[in-house]
């Protein structure tokens, strides 16, 4: 179990580290380098169309010529790519940079490019190496194949860093990877907030010793360790919050009569195994942080630097999804029992009215004058209205449209401008809708 979380981890960074693919790739090709390098074409075999036709002279002189362009290649597709992260961190959000450096298809084109400079380069020691005519005519036609398929991902690469940074695309990913994440982490029945066990008063503090943000929560290690002294763990922030070493506690420990634990060292190895801290928030287990990068790319075209309202209406499409899938799934803490039903684990979460505040709190308070953003607004609403049957939840999306209605009434100017958000307002907020 503890394996599993360490994994989880380092299965995180791996996927969003730019240098593994490129890294596997070159080893590979050194090794399919060497073996090809190992095979003599005979001239009456089938393979012989295949070979390289020409002096070792001039095999040297194509894999010099590949190898310096690839360089040029590598250098122009790592410039577009600091281009592209330029871009959308001052155009969009800083927050989604580790979006871009996770994007398979950008590793994958820098895999190619640095596999067929890796094997070109050591390709030049093989065929001065053997001397003569006899060099691995097979392995230098792979240098040229290679060189035909570097070209074609070049092509690729240029179609899809355009695409990459067209807003709806950079939304539709924010919101897949969050609705992922939200099918994945939160219970899709009974859909209500549920709330986990009260620490007394006398509970034991569990401190953490490391700095940084909460990325996800394992509570697996932390089960058996609680369950084998009797005792209940109450992990205190949530996935997304910021700790700091020596402060507020990780979490409260207590036995189910009341007291601190027998074995308090246990507990905190088996809570430091359980919750995964990092120097970044991720979208591992945080469905609050997929919501916020939609927001942040509303925000920044609501700014009067852009002034861009149907990019913040956009965004507020995209939560409306959101918001929906979350209205009909159990969210709150998450409490985890033993074999005999006990409560051991509870891990704090966000209810639902702390994700429909984060989706329309700020967006609410810096586009509340225009109409356009206002009506989004709403419609979100209604779509979060008609998502519950749950009356806290309902309770919650009315506390919503109450604001929207007073900051309108407040920010738009012109009456006629209020009128349809005052109309759709009304409709909303009357019984039976």
């Amino acid at each position: 179990m503890r394996q599993g979380a360490r994994s989880a981890a380092l299965g995180e960074y791996l996927h969003g580290a730019l240098w593994v693919l490129p890294g596997t790739a070159a080893a590979l090709a050194l090794v399919a380098g060497g073996l090809l390098s190992q095979v003599r074409i005979p001239p009456d075999s089938v393979l012989q169309p295949f070979a390289f036709a020409g002096t070792a002279d001039d095999a040297r002189q194509a894999l010099i010529t590949i190898a310096s362009t690839i360089v040029t290649v590598i250098a122009l597709v790592l410039g577009l790519t600091i281009v592209t992260l330029q871009l959308a961190s001052t155009q969009f959000s800083p927050r989604l940079l580790r979006n871009f450096l996770r994007d398979r298809p950008n590793q994958v084109v820098l895999a190619t490019f640095v596999a067929t400079f890796a094997y070109s380069t050591a390709g030049l020691y093989t065929v001065r190496a053997t001397g003569g005519e006899d060099f691995p005519r097979l392995a230098v036609s792979g240098a040229v194949a290679l060189i035909f398929l570097s070209l074609g991902m070049l092509v690729f690469f240029v179609h899809h860093i355009v695409h990459s940074i067209k807003i709806d695309t950079v939304m539709n990913s924010v919101a897949e990877t969050a609705a992922r994440a939200v099918r994945t982490y939160t219970p899709e029945a009974p859909g209500i907030d549920r709330t986990g066990p009260v620490p007394p008063p006398e509970a034991l503090a569990l401190p953490t010793t490391r700095s940084g943000y909460v990325q996800a929560v394992h509570p697996a290690p932390l089960l058996e360790a609680a369950a084998a002294q009797d005792a209940v763990v109450s992990i205190v922030p949530r996935v997304g919050d910021h700790v700091v070493a020596g402060t507020a506690p990780l979490a409260l420990a207590w036995t189910r009569g009341g007291g601190p634990p027998r074995n308090a060292p246990a507990l905190t190895r088996a809570l430091h195994h359980a919750v995964q801290i990092g120097p970044e928030r991720t979208l591992q287990q945080d469905v609050l942080f997929g919501l916020r990068q939609l927001v942040d790319i509303a925000l920044r075209a609501l700014s009067p630097a852009i002034n861009d309202p149907y990019t913040g209406v956009q965004a507020l499409d995209r939560l409306s999804v959101l918001i929906a899938m979350l209205g009909g799934r159990t969210l709150g803490d998450d409490t985890r029992t033993d074999a005999t039903g006990v409560t051991r684990v509870a891990v704090t979460g966000p209810a639902f009215a702390d994700h429909l505040d984060l989706a329309c709190g700020q967006i609410r308070r810096y586009g509340a004058g225009e109409p356009a953003v206002c009506l989004a607004l709403l419609r979100l609403l209604a779509t979060a209205a008609a998502s519950t049957t749950d009356a806290g939840r309902r309770t919650a999306v009315a506390d919503q449209i109450r604001l929207v209605l007073a900051d309108a009434e407040s920010r738009i100017a012109r009456p006629a401008d209020r009128l349809a958000v005052r109309a759709l307002g009304t409709r909303l907020m009357s019984p039976g809708t």
